[in-house]
């Protein structure tokens, strides 16, 4: 369970407050994967961070009674001097798993052969996006965050990102920002939709689906 209790995020941009996320009171539902739906700029990587606790609100909070993953996607999570087994070690640290383990999952998992001893900076985007999703993906959260990364790398990867995903989410919760509608008809069975600050609720993606299409198509 996610609960939003008058949550709220401003920015002061150009001499007045830019308003993100409006007083958002809901409980989001256990057991569900949700897409997570909204236009550009609408605030949806800025919920996930907020619901990470990577960001803090303005007013409110969330509440949960499970563990959250950080956003999959947010490269900032990891060191950039540090090599890639090494941040994968010092986050295994962090959340009290067996860092051998985990090494050895990311190890295979993200295919990086021998840039993954060396430091994160010299990393392109993809590498950081393989490393931090299967850092992610090799512990077990009761919910996973995913910021559009799931279509990193080649056919075969994507294939095995997918699988993993979804064996995760068997026993878990999972909350995704995608501008992909198949990737969300694929990993999703209910949506929330982002707009002026304000969150709807769908139980049925194919419906969060169509408010958004139809608001797009407005803009």
């Amino acid at each position: 369970m996610i609960r939003f209790e008058n949550l709220s995020k401003t920015y002061w941009v150009r001499n007045r407050h830019k308003v993100v996320i409006d007083n958002l009171n809901l409980t989001l539902p256990t057991g569900k994967s949700l897409g997570l739906l909204g236009r550009n700029g609408a605030g949806k990587s800025t919920l996930l961070q907020i619901i990470s606790g990577a960001q803090k609100p303005t007013t409110g909070r969330v509440l949960t009674d499970g563990s959250i993953s950080w956003p999959v996607g947010l490269a900032s999570s990891f060191h950039k001097d540090m090599t890639g087994a090494q941040n994968v070690r010092f986050v295994a640290r962090i959340y009290g798993v067996d860092s051998d383990e985990l090494v050895e999952f990311v190890r295979h998992f993200a295919e990086l052969g021998d840039h993954f001893f060396m430091p994160f900076s010299t990393y392109s985007s993809g590498m950081r996006s393989r490393i931090t999703f299967g850092t992610v993906m090799g512990i077990r959260f009761d919910t996973y965050l995913v910021d559009e990364v799931t279509s990193v790398g080649d056919a075969s990867f994507r294939r095995k990102s997918r699988a993993v995903f979804l064996d995760r989410v068997k026993n878990a919760s999972a909350i995704m920002v995608s501008h992909n509608m198949g990737e969300l008809r694929d990993f999703c069975d209910a949506g929330v939709v982002l707009n002026d600050g304000k969150i709807e609720y769908f139980d049925d993606i194919e419906d969060a689906i169509e408010v958004h299409e139809k608001r797009m198509a407005q803009s």
